[in-house]
This record gives structure tokens, sequence and C-alpha cells, in this order.
């Protein structure tokens, strides 16, 4: 499949301060691209300003040339025991599993495109700059089951079932929690 030419764009690093002052632009893509209703924009605020101060935070921004605008973002960090994420899935993973998994990992918190721009590989540069040089031994994330780009991105990159039809709090729909040693290989 060939990506489809997009717009110009530039792909940033930024550190927590950084994130802090596009939040109000990183969630408008985090409401759009999982076609969540708006009014959720009041919750994920606080959870995702307290995430720019966990263990090795790191994350990454697409921005259009010219207007600067958030075209997509990712974001995550080393995932621990105590973190509400992190407990979720632990509680569907046999100990083995746990350990193998979750012992030492990067926690690929977010990882979003606007559908504008989906299909033009920014998803997948977003992910290799983010987990350039992350911490942990392994890296996890949890995508909603079902066909997507997303989906199909995991895929080739390499990540497996790490566990099925999950249901978190909050959200009716099955995710699937994918993982994959690190590091990434370098892209094609």
């Amino acid at each position: 499949m060939t990506a489809k030419a997009g717009p110009a764009t530039r792909l940033v690093r930024w550190n927590g301060g950084e994130m802090l002052a596009r939040l109000d632009d990183v969630l408008a893509v985090y409401v759009t691209a999982m076609n969540y209703s708006p009014e959720i924009l009041s919750i994920r605020r606080g959870f995702v300003a307290g995430h720019t101060r966990r263990s090795e935070f790191r994350a990454v921004a697409t921005l259009e040339e010219g207007t600067g605008r958030v075209l997509g973002f990712g974001y995550g960090y080393l995932s621990g025991p105590g973190q509400w994420w992190h407990e979720q899935v632990r509680s569907g993973l046999s100990d083995d599993h746990y350990d193998r998994w979750m012992g030492d990992a990067f926690e690929l918190v977010e990882l979003h495109v606007l559908p504008r721009a989906q299909g033009t590989g920014l998803g997948e540069a977003q992910l290799r700059a983010l987990l350039d040089g992350a911490p942990g031994a392994t890296v996890i994330l949890s995508t909603p089951e079902g066909e997507s780009r997303a989906w199909r991105l995991y895929r080739r990159l390499g990540f497996v079932d790490v566990l099925r039809h999950h249901l978190f709090p909050g959200d009716e729909r099955p995710f699937a929690v994918l993982g994959r040693p690190l590091p990434l290989e370098p892209g094609r």
C-alpha cells in the first residue's frame, strides 16, 4: 500500500512542559482520532497533565508546516505498579506473562493522527521517533479491537497479543493489549 501525499510536516520531540503548552491541541487530536465526545476533554486534561510528570516521560508531535497545527502526537513513559492502566492490564495477566511484558516496560499511552492526515506515514514516523532510545525491555500499548490503520501499523512493526478483548472502565469497547521487545528495528 502506498501512502497518500499529505501536508508538509515536521516531527518534533517534546518534554512534559512543551506538551502541556499544547495540551488543548493534543486533546483535540485525541478526541477526533478516537471518535470520542468532546465532553471527555475535561476528564482527560488532568490525566494527561499528570502523565507528563511520570518517570521517563517522552512525547512527539507532527506539526503542519506554516500553520504549526498539531496533526498527530504520541507519548509514553515507564509503566509501573500503582499506575491505573498498568494495574488494569496486570489484572488480566498471569504472573509469568506480567513479568515478561510489564516487568520493565515502556508504556505507549497515546499515538494518534488526525483522520485527514492518516495514511501518509505520520503514525509510523511518530512511533519510531517515540521509541528511539526509549527505556525498558518491552513496549506495551492498548488499542481498540478491530481492523484499523493503527492495528495494521502495530502488526507490521512486530507487536503481538499480550491480552485480548480487555474492557477498561469508562469505555464499552473491547481493547487489545499489544507488546513487543525493544528496541524497534530501524525503519526501511
